[in-house]
């Protein structure tokens, strides 16, 4: 992340602060510094990685009257966790990949036909994902999963093996109250990625998604805010897949907003008690997004120091 002068969109905002990286001990008092005297209602933290800030902080920040727009902390070590997210989706009953260690793979290869997917159990943002084609691939994978248990503390092990979800991905970006209801849910499906951000994509409006996502926000102890659920689909068999739950803003949020699903609008109108005007199905099926990139220009002089 940058937090420094630098940050294309510290120059775009109407106003802009730079505040330490989360990991310094200063972050949190500054930012409380800055929500206190700038009468700041609602924070909305967009990376996996300021969770553990947050969850921390909370209580500190609603004490100055600032509401954090995250889930309950059992919903964020829920997602966080490649294992616990697994566990989760198949002791409430909904569809996913098979997940093992690569050990497990190793040791019956015909439960676990290649090519494996494998993924940091505790990573995000598709650091870390690679394809395993072979059985020396996987060999190597088990040695580096083993060395991994012993470096992460207190995590045992630190890699998993899914087997490779068919047909195409979507991203559902759902809203919900402080009441836990889910006001809205709109997926759409990923046309392009581009180093692990979606470039261009699709809304399209399936009940069956929909109704997925409202299913697992009812089921998710302390869900609140924005969140998104990635899914694959099987067109011609109907088969879903959960692959991640993720309880913040998507990458590729600017599309459900565009879309007509106003969120933060509503997370607003939410928090003030205000008369909701939130939808479920006011949104725009069929509108594409296409991405590109652009330039933010600075003049050097205004650089600090």
């Amino acid at each position: 992340m940058d937090s420094s002068w630098y940050a294309g969109a510290l120059h775009d905002a109407d106003e802009g602060f730079i505040v330490p990286q989360f990991t310094d001990p200063d972050y949190v008092p500054q930012v409380l510094d800055l929500c206190e005297r700038h009468a700041v209602d609602l924070i909305v933290p967009t990376t996996d990685r300021e969770w553990p800030v947050w969850t921390e902080a909370n209580q500190r920040f609603a004490a100055i009257g600032t509401t954090v727009a995250v889930s309950a902390g059992e919903v964020l070590a829920i997602a966080s966790d490649k294992q616990r997210t697994h566990d989760w989706l198949t002791a409430n009953g909904f569809p996913t990949v098979r997940q093992a260690r690569p050990a497990a793979a190793l040791v019956d290869p015909a439960s676990w036909p290649l090519p494996l997917l494998a993924k940091p159990r505790f990573g995000s943002a598709s650091e870390g994902v690679t394809l395993v084609r072979d059985t020396v691939e996987l060999e190597l994978l088990v040695a580096r999963d083993e060395v991994g248990a012993r470096l992460v503390d207190g995590r045992p092990g630190n890699i998993v093996v899914q087997t490779v979800a068919k047909g195409n991905e979507y991203t559902i970006d759902v809203l919900v109250d402080r009441s836990g209801q889910c006001l809205c849910a709109v997926p759409r499906r990923r046309l392009e990625v581009r180093g692990g951000e979606v470039s261009k994509a699709v809304t399209v409006r399936s009940e069956t998604l929909i109704d997925l996502a409202f299913g697992m926000v009812k089921a998710l102890p302390g869900a609140y805010g924005v969140l998104n659920f990635q899914v694959f689909a099987e067109e011609e068999t109907g088969k879903l897949a959960v692959i991640e739950i993720n309880p913040r803003f998507g990458g590729g949020f600017p599309l459900t907003h565009r879309a007509g699903a106003d969120y933060a609008r509503w997370l607003l109108e939410d928090l003030r008690g205000l008369p909701s005007t939130a939808s479920a199905d006011g949104w725009r099926d069929g509108l594409v997004m296409l991405r590109y990139d652009a330039a933010v220009f600075v003049d050097q002089t205004q650089a600090p120091g």
